[in-house]
């Protein structure tokens, strides 16, 4: 089988403006496309509209324009694609995978966020989400893969997570869905991106055995997970922690900060330069052997 034809992407949420923590995966996953001569496409993950933000796809893309992070092909919207999202879980229906559970987050709680499987057998209808069936055979719900930063890891899906939503109570694509599906979609070779989502790495391998991906296809996919940004408090830059935006007319300083906290090494006099500059040193100079491999790191207090 010939090795994939490299395909990156930034995936970002429409749920506030980029900040640094947003910056240095958009880059980070940036130069490793253009390291590699290979395409990096922007989809915007916008299938969560109770937590999205009016304007802020426009103000995302125009962050990253301005920051000389200029995407290949056309942009990917996930709210247009209910059609092969539904194609998918008619798939899986079909072969006797999903079921419907009116299980409440209380319960899934208690019993530690692992799903027991309670409505499996309960035919339920209604106001219900759907979840994924996992195999009985628990070793076949093993996924490993060996991560470019944090190196290998294994999940049990069976055992630590247990039959997984793909389609919400409340009528929307589950996250693990939709990302499944529109990587297989675009034929993503490598994804960048952070720590955080290191964990639900194995649901999407797994769905797309599912959806019919051979072992040699997902063998043949790179992952990298960052390590997270944090503030001066230890908590992760996000939105939610109300982490500031990018300032505009800084980009320069911005992606210098961003090099740097990758650890890349830029020269302190890049600093000075423009936006194409440094961005044509750091794809020349690109190493991701040098991205620390530790679970956080703060975030330069400029930035």
């Amino acid at each position: 089988m010939e090795p994939l034809a490299y395909i990156g992407r930034f995936a970002p949420s429409p749920t506030g403006p980029l900040h640094f923590g947003s910056l240095v995966c958009a880059l980070a996953s940036y130069l490793d496309a253009r390291h590699h001569s290979g395409q990096w496409l922007v989809r915007i993950e916008d299938i969560d509209p109770p937590r999205e933000i009016p304007g802020s796809t426009t103000m995302i893309l125009k962050q990253l324009e301005s920051h000389g992070l200029l995407w290949d092909g056309d942009l990917l919207y996930q709210s247009q694609r209910s059609d092969a999202y539904n194609r998918a879980l008619a798939q899986l229906d079909n072969n006797g995978l999903t079921y419907n559970c009116d299980c409440n987050r209380q319960r899934v709680a208690e019993l530690g966020g692992i799903y027991d499987g309670h409505c499996r057998q309960r035919q339920v209808s209604g106001d219900s989400a759907v979840r994924l069936r996992l195999p009985q055979d628990k070793s076949d719900a093993i996924i490993a893969f060996d991560d470019l930063i944090m190196g290998g890891y294994q999940q049990n899906l069976a055992s630590e997570v247990g039959d997984f939503v793909i389609k919400r109570r409340d009528g929307l694509f589950s996250y693990q869905l939709a990302v499944a599906v529109d990587d297989q979609f675009q034929n993503i070779s490598h994804i960048v991106r952070g720590a955080d989502l290191l964990s639900s790495t194995p649901r999407q391998l797994y769905l797309q055995r599912c959806l019919g991906a051979s072992a040699e296809q997902l063998a043949a996919i790179q992952h990298g997970h960052l390590p997270l940004a944090v503030n001066s408090q230890g908590q992760k830059l996000s939105k939610q922690n109300h982490a500031p935006a990018l300032v505009p007319g800084h980009e320069s300083t911005n992606l210098w900060a961003a090099l740097q906290w990758l650890q890349q090494a830029p020269p302190v006099e890049l600093q000075t330069e423009s936006k194409e500059t440094i961005l044509s040193w750091a794809i020349a100079n690109w190493s991701m052997a040098s991205i620390p491999k530790i679970g956080e790191i703060s975030a330069p207090d400029a930035a």
